[in-house]
C-alpha cells in the first residue's frame, strides 16, 4: 500500500509540475534548455578555477580564464532569464496563400509554354477565336493593257 501512496504523490506531483508554465517552458524550448546548460557549465567551472588552492582575490583580480568563464555563466543566465520572462516564441508561418498563388501562377505560366493546344485555347479566349479569312475581291480585275504590235525593223 505504501508504494502505490508513493507511486500516486509522485504522479500528483509530476501533473502538477507539468501545469507550472516555466516547466513547460523549459521542457518545450532547445534554446532555453542549451543557455541553462551553459550558464550551469560555466558557473562549475568558474567555481573549480576558485578553488584550486591559489587566494581567491588574487585570481578574481588577475585570472583571465576565470573572468571569460564567468562572463559566458552571467550572459547565458541572463539569456534564459530573458527567455522565461518573454513566454513561447510564436512559430512563423511559412507559406500560406501567397506561395501557394506564386506556385500555382508559376506551373500555368509553364504548361502555357510547353502545350501548344492550351496556348491556343488561352490566347482564343483572350483575344477571341482566330477567323479564318478567305479575301474575294467584289471589284472587277482590271481589263488588260492595250498591247503595241512588235514591228519589225526599220
Amino acid at each position: 500500500m505504501a508504494s502505490k501512496n508513493k507511486a500516486a504523490k509522485a504522479r500528483e506531483a509530476a501533473e502538477g509540475a507539468w501545469s507550472n508554465p516555466y516547466v513547460r517552458r523549459v521542457v518545450e524550448d532547445a534554446e532555453l534548455r542549451d543557455n541553462v546548460v551553459t550558464a550551469f557549465e560555466s558557473a562549475r567551472a568558474a567555481f573549480n578555477r576558485l578553488n584550486n588552492g591559489k587566494p581567491a582575490s588574487k585570481q578574481i583580480m588577475e585570472d583571465k580564464k576565470l573572468h571569460k568563464e564567468m562572463k559566458q555563466a552571467a550572459e547565458a543566465l541572463r539569456d534564459a532569464g530573458s527567455a522565461l520572462r518573454e513566454g513561447p516564441k510564436k512559430k512563423k508561418r511559412r507559406g500560406g496563400i501567397g506561395k501557394l498563388l506564386f506556385v500555382g501562377l508559376i506551373s500555368a505560366g509553364v504548361a502555357v509554354a510547353v502545350s501548344e493546344n492550351l496556348r491556343n485555347k488561352v490566347l482564343d479566349t483572350l483575344f477571341g477565336a482566330e477567323e479564318e479569312f478567305d479575301y474575294t475581291s467584289t471589284t472587277a480585275p482590271p481589263p488588260p493593257a492595250p498591247t503595241e504590235p512588235v514591228s519589225s525593223g526599220p
